[in-house]
């Protein structure tokens, strides 16, 4: 699309006295654990076949007749106020292309970015009754961050593997082979929630309407009995808390859930929105799309290295505690991830990374 159609795109859209971010790669916001557990996930053995096999089997086109048969699209005639928040948000992070909207009914709040060759998005009415104005922007910029990043693609696979785990339960190897797939998915997926938490945020550009909407998914629309100074402090107490039991217990929570827990999400964010990082992107300097292609395996393993080693470091999770003793302490730590993940003279570091 050349610029002068983009802005056509976008012509409808409101003044905003909002930062946009032109050419932004999603790299910008992506969480380092992200990328690293995608790559990660394509070196699963037999992940490339199945994903191969399932890209042309999945009944997409069935899957856009259902909504739109189902559900109501957001556009110029219904659901007005999303139509404009999401042109808006595609506008701030230049995404060219619009993706269609869906609100579908359901009392649960929720909300999802699916498609193999394009996009959907798709909202409950229980989101739409639960958020404010500036609540449901941060969200709906955490679905076109799903969009930029091409996680559509996966959490679409994703949901496919689910029911099909179900049906084939009975086929001991076939069920173990699905679930394996399944579970990187998972792990994977938790961790492109905390992108598109960021993205929210780029869009957005209200820290406190970002905690509030994590706050009502989590306890509704009682915000006058909430604070979001308890709420952030329930994640400090969530990570902290406890014994190596306790951190065991942890990680089996966390197994079967598709997302982070939301005072650990609230915590993410808060920290990254409080960062150099994010106010650099505030200020005009992220990496471009047009840089993408030059991105190597490398230096994704590099950055999620780094990351952990940090995570080590700073955790109070009694588990995190444990492994930094053993290592010699996060330092040595981060030094071995380093080594291990092509920061040392070992790695070869010339592939690039497709995502």
């Amino acid at each position: 699309m050349t610029d002068g159609n983009h802005e056509q795109e976008h012509e409808n859209v409101p003044s905003r006295n909002r930062t946009r971010f032109p050419g932004i790669s999603s790299r910008a916001y992506e969480h380092p654990a992200d990328r690293s557990a995608l790559v990660a996930l394509r070196k699963l053995t037999g992940f490339d076949t199945v994903f191969k096999a399932l890209s042309g089997l999945l009944p997409e086109r069935s899957l856009r007749l259902l909504f739109l048969s189902d559900s109501v699209r957001v556009s110029e005639a219904q659901f007005v106020h999303l139509n404009t928040m999401l042109r808006d948000a595609c506008y701030i992070l230049d995404l060219e292309k619009v993706p269609p909207m869906y609100v579908t009914q359901d009392p649960k709040p929720n909300a999802m970015c699916i498609g193999l060759d394009e996009p959907i998005i798709v909202v409950t009415t229980g989101l739409v009754e639960l958020l404010d104005e500036e609540e449901m922007r941060a969200v709906v910029g955490h679905e076109v961050g799903h969009a930029l990043s091409g996680h559509s693609v996966y959490r679409t696979i994703l949901l496919f593997l689910t029911g099909l785990a179900l049906k084939v339960a009975w086929i001991p190897l076939g069920n173990i082979a699905i679930m394996a797939i399944v579970t990187a998915l998972r792990e994977w997926f938790r961790k492109s929630e905390l992108s598109a938490d960021r993205a929210g945020l780029l869009v957005g550009q209200d820290i406190q309407a970002s905690m509030r909407g994590l706050m009502k998914i989590a306890g509704g629309n009682h915000l006058h009995e909430m604070n979001v100074d308890a709420f952030l402090a329930q994640a400090e107490e969530y990570e902290a808390g406890g014994d190596l039991r306790d951190s065991v217990l942890k990680i089996l929570n966390v197994l079967p859930r598709t997302h982070p827990f939301t005072t650990v999400r609230a915590a993410e964010l808060k920290k990254w929105a409080e960062s150099r990082e994010f106010q650099r992107v505030m200020d005009g300097h992220y990496p471009r799309r047009e840089e993408d292609k030059d991105t190597s395996v490398t230096d994704s393993f590099r950055e999620s290295a780094a990351h952990y080693s940090d995570t080590v470091r700073t955790s109070k999770d009694p588990l995190m505690k444990l492994v930094g003793d053993i290592a010699g302490g996060a330092g040595d730590l981060g030094g071995k991830l380093r080594d291990k993940f092509g920061g040392g003279s070992g790695g070869t570091g010339k592939g690039t990374d497709a995502s």
